[in-house]
């Protein structure tokens, strides 16, 4: 903001997505922004209503860089934190809503959140270590009007309660003095141990949501459905990335194919995220059918094969395919669609855009380095570039905006994730000669049979594309002779059939014979994480033990 004689520094505003309720408010103000079943909320009432948020907060006691954490599902209420916790100088802690009641636990007590917002159907989860709870001095029942509760009465303060401690006083202002300083922390699954805290910065947040925003098409008539949890990655930005276009959010408590095609009948839903699991399942609903019109789906979370791209397509849907990290702020790269592909062969084309990509355009490029050592000093490393042949594996690496801050809590995680100045993402990758990388698999997954690295992604990509195989999964189980193999678990599409050995051949057919799994285990379902992602540890406890962990030489 320019201040008369104030010297060039004063004259830049500090960064926040704050200011895009701010605006969208001012611009749209009676356009519907929130839609949940029969509700209606304009932006002018979004705005209002994360004014009294941000007021009442500081009215219950929330001070500045205090964490509020919410355990909820996909609501009104949801995006409304989004904007109201940051607007009155809190931290909004997002918290999965498949966690146990300890996991709950665990993560309030780590973030020392002092209030914590909870819809009423998850209090189920809270009460068991309400009273053991460190730091949360107040808590806070939502019963969504919308929701299986709608019409409950609850006993404590309620979320009415709570905006109306706001219901006095100005509006405060949409900005920030510092734009680095913590608008959320994200806890990481914690599959490997306990989960982190991922702290992300006011200036990552805005820069992010405006690379949603040109990467995923969006524009003031977009109509997005909230398939993906807002707890993930603060939903990959998308609160503020559609808030900021001016767009319509469609709220969704519950992922599921029946509800998912009724509201893209019903709104006509433009754009919709998830993991490449959500995808299936909005293919294999029973209510699926060819649209009318393209309807972008953004996905992430694991490789999409060929196979899935292809279909989709035909159904009229437009992928854009990304890949990030809960410390990226969810997606750092896009695989940037390139119009001389159009020529291309349908299965060609499709396996350009199953890759990862390049940085997104407020992103620096990702490089793929040399794996380090295990034993290496985070102090004292020099990252070296692989080839990019498209073949030689190193580790994908990142850094710059849209790269966490550090770990709320835990200076040695941090130190070892950014061992030579860049984040290190664990996930393993191979760079082609147009400067597009393709994950290849999580380190930790790569099979290492007889001393060949075989990418599980690509084993995995192989069985896909078995006409009658809906998903897999593909771990390293152990082997006598060879130390380890890979093996598959499959869940075939509904009305078909196919023996192991079938899918074995046609695997052979594929790729590398030696690559092939030896064994195919037909299963019902995989177990999945709330965001869809296929946990690989259970299945791999399944063949090594209790703990899934191998022992590597």
């Amino acid at each position: 903001m320019i201040r008369g004689v104030d010297t060039p520094e004063t004259w830049i505003t500090p960064l926040t997505p704050l200011s895009f309720l701010r605006r969208s408010a001012d611009v749209y103000p009676e356009k519907v922004a929130i839609v949940h079943g029969t509700a209606r909320h304009t932006y002018a009432e979004f705005a209002r209503d994360a004014q009294r948020l941000a007021r009442g907060l500081r009215a219950s006691g929330v001070g500045p860089g205090g964490r509020v954490a919410c355990l909820l599902p996909n609501v009104p209420e949801m995006l409304i934190a989004h904007f109201g916790v940051p607007l009155g100088g809190a931290v909004l802690v997002a918290v999965n809503t498949r966690l146990s009641s300890e996991e709950v636990r665990y993560i309030l007590d780590h973030s020392a959140a002092t209030v914590l917002v909870v819809d009423s159907t998850l209090r189920a989860v809270v009460d068991p270590v309400a009273d053991s709870l460190e730091t949360v001095r107040e808590i806070v029942t939502l019963v969504d009007p919308q929701g299986p509760d709608g019409g409950a009465s609850v006993d404590g303060t309620t979320w009415d309660d709570l905006l109306a401690r706001g219901d006095s006083g100005a509006d405060l202002p949409w900005e920030v003095t510092d734009e680095r300083s913590t608008i959320s922390i994200n806890y990481t699954s914690g599959t490997t141990g306990r989960p982190k805290g991922v702290q992300y910065h006011h200036r990552g947040a805005y820069l992010n949501s405006l690379g949603e925003i040109v990467h995923s098409y969006h524009d003031p008539a977009s109509v997005y459905l909230w398939t993906l949890p807002m707890f993930h990655c603060n939903g990959w930005c998308t609160p503020w990335a559609i808030t900021a276009i001016g767009g319509t959010h469609v709220c969704l408590r519950e992922v599921r194919g029946d509800a998912i095609w009724s509201l893209i009948g019903e709104h006509r839903v433009t754009h919709l995220n998830g993991a490449p699991t959500v995808v299936t399942t909005i293919m294999n609903a029973a209510e699926a059918r060819t649209l009318d019109y393209a309807l972008v789906v953004t996905t992430a979370g694991a490789p999409p094969s060929p196979t899935t791209i292809l279909e989709m397509e035909k159904m009229g849907f437009r992928i854009v395919h990304v890949y990030g990290l809960t410390e990226t702020y969810g997606p750092y790269t896009v695989c940037q669609w390139q119009e001389d592909w159009r020529g291309l062969d349908s299965r060609e084309r499709a396996r350009l855009q199953a890759r990862q990509g390049v940085g997104m355009l407020i992103a620096e490029p990702v490089r793929v380095v040399e794996v380090l050592p295990e034993d290496h000093d985070p102090a004292h490393v020099e990252l070296v570039d692989v080839p990019a042949d498209g073949q030689t594996m190193g580790e994908i690496v990142m850094r710059g905006n849209n790269v966490m801050s550090g770990y709320f809590r835990d200076p040695d995680a941090t130190a070892r994730a950014f061992a030579g100045g860049w984040y290190h993402s664990g996930d393993l990758g191979v760079m082609h000669t147009d400067g597009y990388v393709e994950l290849r698999d999580r380190a930790k997954d790569v099979v290492i049979s007889g001393g060949e690295n075989i990418s599980t992604v690509e084993v995995e990509q192989a069985v896909l594309s078995h006409p009658a195989v809906l998903e897999a999964a593909v771990v390293g189980v152990p082997d006598e002779r060879w130390g380890e193999r890979p093996k598959a678990f499959v869940v075939l599409r509904p009305g078909k059939d196919a023996e192991p050995d079938e899918i074995i051949d046609h695997v052979k057919g594929a790729i590398a014979r030696y690559k092939a799994p030896r064994d195919v285990e037909i299963v019902a379902e995989l177990p999945k994480t709330s965001t869809g992602k296929i946990q690989k540890f259970e299945l791999r406890a399944k063949e090594w033990g209790d703990s899934g962990t191998r022992i590597r030489g």
